[in-house]
């Protein structure tokens, strides 16, 4: 009975540890396919936290361009500029992780792996990854959903303090981008009040 008890404790270790791994792996395949070091675009929408916007986003590494109605988003992998079509301004930051979650559904691919777990089940043609924090972070709990096929995520739903956030991507593509496209030219908003906050 002790042998017997010993058996299956090892037994689901190694299941609880394969699918942690099979997870990561997911993760890391998506994480190559998205990280196309020539660029990506996509379309979104984000709903949560009195969130409610869609629109484009271009991404290369870490760094994301982002456009809405409503406003711009430039981030080149350390500043982030921020226009604000209503005002015609334009506010420049050093963003934290959970900044860069709120509009770039792309960030996970950078977050995943340091100080996360991971479980992964199989749904309709679609892995779904779990990952909870293993410690005290901005983003506590966030699921995201990936073709099977092609690897692309279709959805990243994430926690934080607040509440959910859900971030739908549609017509990922890759593509050959410019790294100027990721920072903030004056020249395109000559009117535009700069307000510098770093």
């Amino acid at each position: 009975m002790v042998l017997w008890a010993l058996f299956a404790f090892h037994c689901s270790l190694f299941t609880s540890q394969t699918v942690a791994q099979t997870a990561k792996a997911v993760l890391d395949k998506t994480a190559s396919v998205v990280s196309n070091k020539s660029g990506a675009k996509a379309s979104f929408t984000i709903k949560g936290d009195q969130m409610n916007a869609s629109g484009t986003i271009a991404i290369k590494g870490r760094k994301f361009q982002a456009a809405t109605p409503q406003a711009s988003i430039w981030f080149d992998g350390k500043t982030q500029w921020t226009y604000l079509k209503k005002n015609d301004e334009v506010n420049i930051a050093t963003p934290s992780v959970e900044e860069q979650q709120a509009i770039n559904p792309y960030n996970f691919i950078n977050m995943y792996k340091n100080g996360y777990k991971y479980t992964m089940e199989k749904k309709n043609g679609h892995f779904i990854v779990h990952l909870t924090a293993s410690g005290k972070k901005s983003i506590s709990e966030m699921y995201i959903t990936i073709n099977q096929k092609s690897y692309v995520p279709s959805q990243v739903r994430y926690k934080t303090g607040k509440g959910w956030i859900i971030i739908d991507i549609r017509n990922f593509k890759a593509a050959s981008l410019a790294d100027g496209l990721f920072r903030f030219n004056a020249k395109d908003f000559p009117n535009a009040e700069v307000i510098d906050l770093r």
